[in-house]
């Protein structure tokens, strides 16, 4: 009885072989690692993203069809990082002969960082606030970092996660310090460059002190100008130094 179940036909009359939810695990396993399972066909099958036949003692049996729309799936998810729901309305322009639209960078990117004449931070660098919420396994893939440089970033207290996650300097600081890490600088070596930058910031908080223990708004945001401009000066300041300084003998 069983064998009956291990074909069908398709709409166009052509039979396609029927697979079970263990074969279908190992066709997708070696491409997805770690991504797929039996309760997360499961789940694609409750969410209405696939469609398994389903035998008359209960069993899935699954189309090769079945199985590309799963891939199609994970890669979205994966690469892409694209919502159920517009996975969902990829699925349906396929199945209505459509080509989905290419799925765009929706990976986090860095904003433009704005830059005075000279090339350092310019005020505005400092006055840029962004809503980005990085999970961990975001940060590292998108800094394209390990989770070995990430943990010792953090060692030397030079990224920590805020309620959980990671904003856009994390993500700034992560690939710079991939960079350096190139270079043979560690981020052991890196907790000088921290103490002077928490130097600076004391500094900048201490100017700026008097007109944030107001409670006048106005004053609270010219607090907010005085502070973007003097660690724009600040940062311009310390990158003259040190340029300054190598051209010494």
């Amino acid at each position: 009885m069983a064998a009956e179940h291990q074909v069908t036909t398709t709409e166009s009359g052509e039979r396609t072989e029927l697979l079970n939810i263990g074969q279908v695990l190992d066709l997708l396993r070696a491409d997805f690692p770690g991504l797929i399972s039996i309760p997360k066909i499961r789940l694609l099958e409750q969410d209405g993203l696939i469609s398994p036949h389903r035998t008359a003692s209960g069993y899935r049996k699954f189309s090769h069809r079945d199985v590309d729309r799963i891939r199609y799936v994970l890669r979205m998810q994966r690469d892409h990082y694209l919502p159920k729901k517009v996975i969902a309305e990829h699925l349906d322009a396929l199945d209505r002969g459509l080509e989905p639209p290419e799925p765009g960078p929706v990976v986090p990117t860095v904003p433009t960082v704005a830059l005075s004449s000279d090339g350092t931070p310019s005020p505005d660098s400092f006055r840029r606030t962004d809503n980005l919420r990085l999970s961990r396994k975001e940060l590292v893939k998108i800094a394209d970092v390990s989770d070995e440089l990430l943990r010792e970033l953090e060692d030397a207290k030079l990224i920590a996660p805020v309620r959980g996650y990671y904003d856009t300097d994390a993500l700034v600081i992560a690939q710079t310090a991939k960079e350096l890490a190139e270079f043979g600088i560690e981020p052991r070596h890196l907790r000088g460059m921290k103490a002077a930058a928490d130097r600076e910031v004391g500094l900048v908080q201490q100017i700026v002190a008097p007109q944030l223990r107001t409670n006048d708004p106005a004053a609270r945001a010219r607090a907010a100008e005085t502070a973007a401009e003097v660690a724009a000066l600040s940062v311009r300041l310390h990158a003259t130094l040190v340029k300054a300084g190598l051209k010494q003998p």
